[in-house]
């Protein structure tokens, strides 16, 4: 181990050690040796192999027993220890600039934050405002270091996927040759956490090579990985990676459906084909050498004797089965949402006031909101005590008055406790009309524990759904353990609503349990889990969700009229 290497492990020691709050005296002893070894004059092999270590300034014996392990063997036993008695995502986390071992020891201790995903997560939930410390200035730079680190990640949310593919669709769909253009892959699938980006452009013949300058010379692009003339593949300055693809009029439909995939979908595909005896693939429908002219997509499905399926279901998990009988749902969409529950106010961790969220939701278009916010053991989301409970309940009272048009639900996201129980007595939970039961707390269960703790909370009558149920946090935090379908059978059982939380962090209950929920005759809320009025607009990927998990409108609830939500809420 060379010098710049050793240095670099005692530069994590002391990192550690302060993570751990050891005594400041050891912390900096090893920050000190870091830096002596670095700026050493001899050869550290000399002076390990000469014994001379302990004559150098800041570095004694045990130090020294330390540098001369990692010098001889490349590893040192110490260290190996030290890292396995932190969460690994702590030190990942002293990557964000600005973000050292001091303050992620806060942010561990007092929010048992332990990664970089559940630290964006928090910060977008303006949890780092009120913490000693921190503030509104110090959690904008944390999230701007984030978004700096997440350049270089391998795979993204769906909003960050998104937005630089309708910046390259933009910049293309204009030029001169291109007749049509459109994304394919996961993306196009709604996948919820994205590798890559594709596109396909159907492209007139010889503009290929201008449309292909055009791609690769973009103002955002990074680095050109490959430069094709039907073919290109780039890493925008966002870290994302997008291939180009550019084929004729003919090939277009049936690359776009190749290329849209999924693979599993692709494969169930050319099985349909053979029985017709066609072969399909990317360039083509043949029946031996001829090829079967289809002007879309909807005609491929169609001349192999299916019902067109939508991007979304392609995940072979029985579309293609449902097609051949004509028997696809139609698909829930945006315009069908006709109110939202789940929305953070002021009165916890949310930016904006109740009537600023009424108001919004009014120009919505929405009949009906509810906020839902945090209960009293949140402490970390200021979470409402009993007295301030009946204090937002007389706003809300307040508030249904000047705006008669939407119906103001009382609501609260009410915390499952460890026993299952919920955090406030029922006289107090009888006084809501939506109650919405999450875990925040305690994730580390068992599979069988964590079903009884949700089922305990559905057994009580005033819950109205579990909200995201799994707890996971998209690219940062996996879900807890829990058997879906025992969970989806149980709220069937006890007639409790199912939340599909929108925020695109979570995106949970998960598109492959949406699909058992339908089965079952469990109702769904798409919810925003807002905690600003720009959180609003989210419940869009929650639609998309909704769509691959194969629900209608009637499989969700807040699709319901104003008077069927009240009449399947038991109220006035």
């Amino acid at each position: 181990m060379n010098k710049k290497e050793v240095a670099r492990i005692l530069e994590e020691i002391g990192q550690i050690l302060e993570l751990k709050g050891e005594n400041p005296f050891k912390v900096r002893s090893y920050y000190n040796a870091a830096r002596v070894i670095m700026n050493l004059d001899e050869n550290l092999n000399d002076l390990v192999e000469e014994d001379r270590l302990q004559d150098i300034k800041g570095i004694g014996d045990a130090l020294s027993q330390k540098i001369k392990e990692l010098v001889e063997t490349g590893k040192s036993g110490y260290y190996e220890k030290l890292k396995c008695s932190i969460p690994k995502g702590l030190m990942e986390m002293l990557t964000i600039p600005s973000l050292g071992p001091r303050k992620i020891k806060i942010l561990y201790d007092k929010l048992n934050i332990t990664n970089i995903g559940e630290l964006e997560y928090f910060c977008k939930e303006n949890r780092l405002i009120a913490l000693e410390g921190f503030g509104v200035k110090s959690q904008r730079k944390i999230l701007e270091g984030i978004q700096f680190k997440k350049k270089y990640e391998k795979r993204h949310l769906l909003p960050a996927a998104e937005g630089d593919a309708h910046y390259i669709i933009s910049e293309l769909e204009n030029l001169d040759g291109v007749i049509r253009i459109k994304l394919a892959g996961s993306l196009r699938r709604r996948l919820e956490t994205i590798k890559d980006i594709d596109v396909i452009i159907a492209a007139e013949s010889g503009k290929e090579s201008l449309i292909m300058e055009k791609y690769c010379g973009l103002k955002r692009v990074e680095k050109v990985v490959a430069h094709g003339e039907t073919k290109s593949s780039i890493v925008l300055d966002s870290g994302i990676a997008s291939d180009l693809r550019v084929v004729s009029r003919q090939e277009y439909p049936y690359a776009l459906h190749y290329f849209t995939g999924s693979k599993a979908h692709n494969i169930e595909m050319r099985k349909v084909a053979k029985e017709f005896q066609y072969k399909l693939n990317e360039y083509g429908l043949f029946k031996g050498e001829e090829n079967i002219p289809c002007n879309d997509e909807e005609e491929l499905y169609n001349s192999l004797g299916l019902q067109f399926i939508p991007p979304e279901l392609r995940e072979a998990i029985g579309e293609i089965e449902a097609a051949r009988e004509n028997n696809l749902p139609s698909l829930v969409e945006l315009k069908d949402i006709r109110g939202v529950f789940h929305i953070h106010s002021n009165y916890s961790d949310g930016i904006n006031s109740l009537e600023e969220i009424i108001i919004r939701c009014q120009e919505l278009g929405y009949e009906y909101v509810s906020v839902c916010d945090h209960s009293k053991s949140a402490n970390y989301a200021n979470g409402l005590s009993e007295a301030r409970v009946l204090q937002q309940h007389q706003e809300i009272e307040g508030l249904q008055e000047k705006y008669p048009g939407i119906r103001i639900l009382k609501g609260i996201e009410a915390d499952i406790l460890p026993d299952g129980c919920l955090d406030y007595n029922d006289s107090l939970l009888a006084k809501f009309e939506i109650v919405i039961g999450s875990i925040h707390s305690r994730l580390k269960m068992t599979e069988e524990e964590a079903l009884e703790r949700i089922v305990k909370a559905m057994k009580n009558p005033y819950l109205t759904m579990i909200g995201h149920p799994t707890g996971r946090l998209l690219l940062a935090r996996e879900p807890y353990p829990l058997d879906i379908n025992k969970f989806i059978e149980a709220a069937a059982k006890y007639g409790k609503m199912i939340e599909l939380n929108a925020n695109p962090h979570r995106l949970d209950l998960d598109w492959r349990g949406c699909k058992y929920a339908r089965e079952c005759g469990v109702l769904v809320s798409i919810n925003p889990d807002a905690h600003s009025l720009e959180g609003l607009s989210d419940t869009r990927y929650g639609v998309e969700i909704a769509r691959k998990g194969w629900l209608t409108p009637r499989d969700i609830m807040n699709t319901r009229t104003k008077s069927e939500l009240m009449t399947l809420l038991n109220l006035e």
